[in-house]
């Protein structure tokens, strides 16, 4: 067995689903709590796994206000629509599995104030960029401030009875993601849809008889990034970046057979046993 570093892109994750180990926001904000900008996705399924210290998830949706504790070895994860703000209680750290490549080609819309949501200013008011045009601490820490304001006001009128905010804001956000679906349907055909795909083609081959994917195993591993970026909860450690372009992962492979001359490329039957 060797490992290697690789200089292409390594395999996809499981199912092509997204990672990023993220370090949930100690700031406080005006409410008292601490924690990251609520946002909602519009396709994209998101789940934590927690893995260190104590938080909540506070939530808004159709059914209402919630809040799910976050513990370590809790898994929680929700569907789109769902507007999400994960509070941090002490030291608050998950691993969060998303929908891979959706997030970063723009499928998350936060809850600021409505006379944001429009193409002309969310981007400026979601932006981190500080002086320079460097990533800014302080402006990530102001959109999530913005984004916490208009989310309390979300709950404030669905708590009195009111639906309609709620309403006003999915189609907001429906309208600032609109010229971007033509690109999440590659990213899902070139992803997910892919993934699966590409099992299917295996139990084919595997009721044909042919073996012949089982000879192009491997092991395939990436360090925890240094590297870490204002992500819209905390501070993420984002694995699929480093996936794509193959700096940093390194693999591990045995000897891989050739497939017999003439035949279908399958591995002969023998002892399989460990």
């Amino acid at each position: 067995m060797t490992t290697s570093a690789d200089t292409g892109s390594a395999p996809v994750f499981p199912g092509a689903v997204g990672l990023s180990g993220l370090d949930v926001y100690p700031w406080p904000a005006a409410d008292g709590e601490h924690g990251g900008s609520p946002h909602m996705h519009l396709t994209c399924s998101e789940g934590y796994v927690v893995i260190g210290g104590r938080g909540r998830l506070e939530s808004l949706g159709h059914n209402g206000h919630a809040v799910t504790e976050l513990r370590p070895g809790d898994v929680v994860w929700f569907t789109p629509g769902t507007v999400h703000r994960a509070i941090n209680d002490g030291d608050l750290r998950v691993v969060v599995m998303q929908n891979s490549g959706l997030p970063e080609a723009g499928d998350a819309v936060m809850t600021f104030p409505p006379e944001f949501l429009t193409s002309e200013r969310y981007p400026q008011a979601a932006s981190v960029l500080g002086a320079g045009g460097r990533p800014s601490p302080e402006r990530a820490r102001a959109r999530r401030d913005l984004a916490v304001r208009g989310f309390n006001e979300l709950v404030r009128r669905r708590e009195s009875g009111d639906r309609q905010a709620f309403a006003d804001f999915c189609s907001a956000a429906a309208d600032l993601v609109a010229p971007r679906l033509a690109g999440w349907s590659d990213t899902v055909i070139n992803g997910a849809r892919a993934a699966a795909e590409e099992s299917l083609r295996q139990i084919d081959a595997l009721e044909r008889g042919d073996l012949s994917h089982l000879a192009r195993s491997t092991v395939s591993r990436i360090a925890r990034p240094a590297d870490r970026s204002f992500g819209m909860c905390g501070l993420l450690h984002a694995y699929d970046g480093v996936r794509r372009s193959g700096d940093g992962v390194s693999r591990a492979m045995g000897p891989q057979p050739s497939p017999p001359e003439g035949g279908s490329g399958s591995v002969a039957a023998g002892d399989h046993s460990p």
